[in-house]
């Protein structure tokens, strides 16, 4: 799996107009399945999510995972995260899994976060999603999880 974290003050998606996730302090995660992701891949992603330590301590230092600072996670489906643009100028997005594995992926990736984190939010599948955030830092970490 593919993943793009971003430290976020506050983050939302919206589909139509309408918001469906929303989140103040704490993860922004972009993430696209590849065609040989599956369950193990799932919990990686999730394990290294709920780890990462990219907020400050008190001395400064990015000691901090999103459980220590009780932030949320707005995990957001993107299966241009895949996109290779070696060949041209229209990117190729055959790196991405089928929408049928994607979707089972990607909601697996949110109920794994649900049952061991308090706040997740989420976009919709396949929808067009306008995402607004205020990255902090800014603190933006591409992840490939095998």
């Amino acid at each position: 799996m593919i993943a793009l974290i971003q430290r976020v003050r506050r983050a939302r998606v919206q589909v139509s107009g309408d918001t469906v996730g929303e989140i103040g302090q704490g993860l922004l995660v972009l993430v696209c399945a590849q065609p040989a992701d599956g369950e193990v891949q799932a919990v990686k992603l999730v394990d290294k999510l709920l780890k990462l330590r990219v907020f400050s301590d008190e001395a400064g230092k990015m000691n901090r995972s999103v459980q220590d600072v009780q932030g949320g996670l707005l995990i957001v489906s993107q299966f241009t995260l895949a996109a290779d643009t070696s060949g041209g100028n229209r990117p190729s997005f055959t790196g991405a899994a089928p929408a049928a594995l994607g979707r089972e992926l990607y909601e697996r990736v949110l109920q794994l976060a649900r049952e061991r984190h308090p706040v997740v939010q989420a976009g919709v599948f396949g929808a067009d999603m306008q995402v607004e955030l205020v990255n902090d830092g800014p603190v933006t970490i591409p992840m490939t999880v095998a």
